[in-house]
């Protein structure tokens, strides 16, 4: 417990509810992080941490009366910029919200506040969350801490500040790929979960009160260091709320064992090229699950439409976030919406029959690891062979399109010491599994 910023999220909250360390404490660890890294990466933005100061000597006192506020008592976070918290910035990166302070917490940030964490700063996202990297006109770029002339991934830059532990989790938001392609890219855990197992209210800047435009699509998920972490924080964000009627009261449960799960392994979902070094970590994690008991097979993409999935999935996002837009093209009526959900709907039940053989598709998470920072647009390279830069979301999108789960597991480096991952994807509801999975991956990680 000597840098307890490196520690799991829950050894943190068990030194400060176990009086090993104070709430403030273990906030000015935190701050002598930032300090040291945050100039370098800019990962974590708008820091507040004499409000956060004075909340930290706030729980102690509490403590110190036996007053426990919830599971993370006292424990210090940083926050992805597009959850509204009341009265705190919340920008999306964009200059039209650049003055924007909420009137209420978003649903993450109300289970966040009730479970007694303190928030010191929000993490930086991409410009409207809408590129795979993360760079916006309000607060800059965020690199990776691996390297901080590569870029950490978009559009939830608070895998950087996780990975370099200058906050102990993130809640990402996911709509198409949002929370996993960064963490694979930073080396962290990055859970899509099936879609409206967390709800998503106040998850963007709505200054006008419009009704929520996405209400489909995107997911919110967290980013840990840890495997336990990560469940943790499904557990307390997933559960059912009698404001939020999106959310089901679906339990979360995990097998004992990934002994005897079947597992479908697609060395590309989209038949374009993946870097050796990432295929070799996809090889190399079918092994270690074959070694556990694991049955693994090679198999063909359960996505064989992906090319028009991809087009439905940006035509949906389009007709939501257009809502609202006062321009003269036609919007959509609801006959298209109609139709648009019809097909979706058709597609994940299709991808859902296939996932009564398997209980899990292990894949890339995209077509190569952290790439040097670029301008948006810009064809990345593949091993020397330059690819479409939107090639970066076929291997998630497809997802968040079905609405399945999806975990990115960190899986050891390159030879360059950047972070390698896996994805694993499974029937909705069905979380546990991917975990049990991700568990008998822990020993083989390095």
């Amino acid at each position: 417990m000597s840098d307890l910023t490196h520690a799991s999220l829950l050894s943190i909250a068990r030194a400060i509810r176990q009086r090993e360390r104070s709430a403030l404490e273990t906030l000015d660890l935190h701050a002598q992080r930032v300090a040291q890294f945050n100039s370098r990466l800019n990962a974590v933005v708008a820091l507040d941490f004499d409000g956060a100061r004075q909340r930290a000597r706030e729980a102690d006192a509490a403590l110190a009366r036996g007053e426990i506020w919830g599971p993370l008592h006292g424990v210090p976070f940083a926050l992805k910029d597009c959850h509204e918290v009341a009265g705190v910035l919340t920008t999306v990166g964009a200059k039209p919200f650049a003055d924007y302070r909420p009137e209420r917490d978003g649903a993450v940030m109300r289970r966040l506040r009730a479970a007694g964490a303190i928030l010191f700063g929000r993490t930086n996202v991409a410009e409207f969350l809408s590129d795979y990297q993360c760079s916006n006109p309000v607060y800059g770029r965020t690199s990776n801490p691996h390297d901080d002339r590569r870029t950490s991934g978009g559009s939830t830059g608070g895998a950087a500040a996780v990975a370099s532990s200058m906050s102990p989790f993130d809640i990402g938001t996911d709509l198409a790929g949002s929370v996993r392609l960064p963490a694979a890219f930073c080396g962290v855990y990055g859970l899509k979960p099936t879609e409206h197992r967390i709800s998503a209210d106040g998850v963007h800047p709505n200054p006008q009160h419009h009704p929520r435009q996405v209400r489909v699509v995107s997911c919110v998920g967290p980013l840990t260091r840890t495997l336990d972490d990560l469940v943790f924080l499904m557990q307390l964000l997933g559960q059912p709320h009698p404001d939020e009627m999106d959310v089901p009261p679906v339990p979360l449960s995990e097998p004992s064992t990934a002994a005897g799960l079947r597992v479908a392994c697609v060395h590309t979902l989209d038949d374009g090229p993946i870097a050796r070094s990432s295929a070799d970590a996809l090889r190399r994690a079918a092994r270690a699950l074959a070694d556990c008991g694991v049955v693994v097979d090679t198999v063909a993409s359960p996505l064989p439409q992906l090319a028009a999935d991809l087009e439905a999935h940006g035509e949906l996002v389009q007709m939501m976030l257009g809502a609202f837009q006062p321009d003269k093209r036609r919007k959509p009526t609801f006959e298209d919406h109609l139709r648009a959900t019809a097909r979706r709907e058709q597609r994940c039940a299709q991808l859902e029959h296939w996932f009564t053989a398997w209980d899990a598709l292990l894949c890339p998470v995209a077509m190569t690891n952290a790439f040097a920072h670029a301008k948006p647009g810009t064809p990345i390279d593949v091993d020397g062979h330059p690819q479409p830069y939107l090639r970066l979301g076929s291997h998630l999108a497809g997802f968040n399109y079905t609405g399945h789960p999806a975990l990115s597991v960190p899986f050891g480096f390159d030879d360059q010491g950047l972070p390698l991952a896996v994805q694993l994807v499974s029937a909705r509801w069905h979380e546990g599994k991917l975990f049990a999975l991700a568990r008998a991956l822990q020993p083989s990680r390095s």
